[in-house]
């Protein structure tokens, strides 16, 4: 028997390196310090399997071709190895997809404060959820008794075929969505200008719910001022629950005291109940995640329109510079190598040229597995992923070596990279958002779960690709296939339904989507990309450029420049000030913006500026060296001495002189710059000290 210790060590490798990757992607969206363990391992486990499906799958098409030369096999790995790693994947992600993650869910969402009480409200909550499923197992046992006949395989086949055609509906529909979004994308951000206009017609709807989150959030604060205000009516354990909502929230004395001047709309029931404070709990951390996601979305589009407006200024003078990072940049954002004549070649000349590649190949992809997807049933041999992966060097077995399954891999990744694309543009998914570093408990259980559930319809839809002789003789066809293929109608369902991928694709490439939106006043997917929509309000894209300058010049006027004449970028700070001006688009709309300017705004742009101006001065203490943070304690130490009284009186001039009353005035400025305080810049005259 021929030993796979090479293809183990290389399989435990690719698992490790995936597990890397898996870790960092949730350090990108959760902070791992401060979630709790029973959170981060089902997600990790949720995220973790999916991925693994882009190194299983090219594994048990090798392991099963029958190749017989080990330099022309590649990865292999023994039936039992692989029917044990399709058990724990299939089975582990049932149970995390259908159990784990929705109780799990609604456990970080319930707002009780003790974990028996979010146990019971997340059990009553999915039970709902699970009659509904009961019912339709129910349905769909009938119909597989009827037949097969009562026995104990019917059971568990009608299970994983249940759970196998619903995960495939949703697959079918984000893959079709992401098969043309994904190179559209590509094609059009290639354009400088017209991105930069794609950019400023999302502002007004991202600016308006960013303010809607705000005033809803301060409504909550204010209710929550009131609850404190009654505390000492409520019960010794009500009033200890009032006391820890206010800790969660961490919200400033003088930010309560505000709220509370602000009052609310929502008047307090007469009696305090555990429902009730529950309720306002889970009010209140979701208003709270609401407005961290737009703001993480402000903030994002914000640099995202500076940077683009400064490649398309720099096409005239051919140098680009950003200027300095901010402090949240990657490490690779803060790599200074190359010169401003280079920076202007690679993202104005390089990056554009990438990305038109790359949607060439990408578009080329998706028009093959379109493809693939009609003609596996009828003609399996014109397949043209499986004439891609299949080698024919033995006429009576078509094989598959190392090079197929490096290729299979590339056509997995790019299917799930399209259904996962598809994600930020459907929204039939409620408030729910990944924010960096700060994704909501319950958003990050919902999208972990979602992602899992395509797990086994992306593998086994892709192993149908392959003709019958090829795909039936696979680990996973025997474990998992054979029982969906058990009814006619689950073997027709899983060959028949891949073509209704036709119909997401037209509709996303025909904007069939903003049509009906017109029509029925909704739609399925975020408002498009095209330059000319007309952003949330009336305005389009010119309102959004007004937005975009007015939060630049708000940011300038509260001093979060390096210059005294306000001509740095409060994003990019000792660079030029952009200046937000419209694209030179042939098809533009030429009437002005008609959407006025609502008073809460000046209470975004107040909180905005502040936001602000404290991530220039962290930015700007980080820069400060050694001997200039020395200096400035000594200059504060030895400026809060209090001088003595007859040390005031050295220096004076004479009443003789007409000094008694003229040092007066100016006595502030004359200490500021007597002594050693003049050695260290002087005291400020308001009396700030710099720590």
């Amino acid at each position: 028997m021929k030993s796979s210790i090479g293809s183990d060590a290389f399989t435990l490798l690719a698992l490790a390196f995936i597990s890397i990757l898996v870790l960092l992607l949730l350090r990108h969206f959760l902070p791992l310090r401060t979630t709790p363990a029973y959170l981060i391992i089902p997600i990790f486990l949720a995220l973790a399997l999916p991925v693994s499906i882009i190194l299983l799958v090219p594994i048990d098409l090798a392991s099963s071709s029958g190749i017989e030369d080990e330099a022309l096999r590649g990865i292999w790995l023994p039936e039992a190895v692989l029917l044990v790693a399709w058990r724990l994947t299939y089975w582990l992600t049932f149970a995390l997809t259908w159990f784990i993650l929705p109780l799990l869910g609604e456990y970080m969402d319930s707002g009780y404060r003790t974990p028996k009480d979010r146990i019971l409200y997340s059990l009553r909550s999915n039970g709902r959820y699970q009659l509904i499923l009961i019912v339709c197992a129910g349905a769909g046992a009938i119909y597989i008794f009827l037949q097969n006949g009562f026995e104990g395989g019917s059971i568990k086949s009608l299970v994983m075929a249940l759970a196998y055609c619903w995960g495939l509906v949703m697959a079918i529909y984000l893959l079709g969505h992401g098969l043309v979004a994904v190179p559209r994308r590509l094609f059009r951000n290639a354009d400088n200008s017209g991105r930069l206009q794609r950019i400023q017609s999302k502002a007004p709807k991202i600016n308006d719910r960013l303010t809607d989150a705000t005033i809803e959030l301060e409504e909550l604060e204010a209710q929550l001022t009131q609850l404190r205000k009654r505390k000492n009516a409520v019960s010794r354990d009500h009033e200890e629950w009032i006391e820890d909502i206010s800790d969660a929230t961490n919200l400033p004395d003088a930010r309560l005291s505000s709220a509370a001047g602000r009052g609310s709309s929502v008047p307090l029931p007469a009696v305090i109940t555990d429902r009730y404070l529950a309720e306002f709990t889970r009010k209140l951390m979701r208003a709270r995640h609401k407005r961290v996601r737009f703001i993480d979305a402000w903030d994002r589009l914000i640099l995202e329109a500076v940077d683009v407006q400064a490649i398309v200024d720099a096409r005239r003078s051919k140098r680009l510079d950003f200027g300095k990072p901010s402090p949240h940049s990657s490490w690779f954002a803060r790599l200074n190598i190359l010169t401003p004549y280079t920076r202007y070649l690679l993202h104005s000349k390089a990056v554009p040229a990438t990305r038109m590649l790359h949607a060439v190949v990408f578009s080329l992809a998706s028009i093959c597995i379109v493809w693939s997807e009609l003609v596996k049933y009828i003609a399996p041999n014109l397949s043209i992923i499986s004439l891609t992966i299949l080698s024919h060097n033995n006429a009576e077995k078509a094989q598959i070596g190392f090079g197929g399954q490096l290729i299979a891999s590339l056509w997995l990744f790019y299917m799930s990279m399209a259904a996962l694309a598809s994600f930020d543009d459907v929204k039939i998914w409620g408030n729910r958002a990944l924010v960096r570093r700060n994704t909501y408990g319950e958003s990050a259980t919902w999208y972990s779960g979602q992602i899992a559930k395509l797990t086994v319809p992306l593998a086994y839809n892709f192993l149908t690709f392959f003709p019958p002789e090829v795909h039936k003789q696979t680990t996973f066809y025997h474990f998992l296939g054979r029982l969906i293929n058990l009814t006619p109608l689950g073997a027709g369902f899983d060959y028949f339904f891949p073509i209704f991928v036709l119909v997401p694709v037209s509709a996303t490439l025909f904007n069939l989507y903003g049509r009906a939106r017109n029509i029925f006043g909704f739609g399925l997917l975020e408002d498009d990309e095209d330059g000319n929509s007309k952003g949330f309000g009336t305005g389009g894209w010119r309102e959004g450029r007004d937005l975009i300058e007015r939060e630049l010049r708000g940011s300038l006027r509260l001093g979060l420049s390096n210059q005294e004449d306000g001509t740095s970028s409060p994003l990019r700070p000792g660079t030029q000030s952009p200046v937000i001006r419209a694209p030179q688009q042939s098809n533009a709309s030429s009437g002005p913006s008609s959407r006025p300017n609502v008073p809460r705004q000046s209470t975004f742009q107040n909180r905005q500026a502040q936001r602000l101006a404290d991530a220039t001065a962290a930015a700007e203490e980080e820069d400060e060296s050694f001997f200039q943070g020395f200096a400035h304690r000594v200059k504060n130490t030895i400026d809060s001495v209090e001088r003595p009284g007859w040390l005031n009186e050295i220096g004076k001039r004479p009443k003789w002189m007409g000094g008694a009353e003229g040092n007066v005035e100016g006595s502030g400025r004359a200490e500021s710059g007597r002594g050693m305080g003049r050695w260290f810049g002087g005291r400020p005259a308001d009396g700030q000290v710099r720590l």
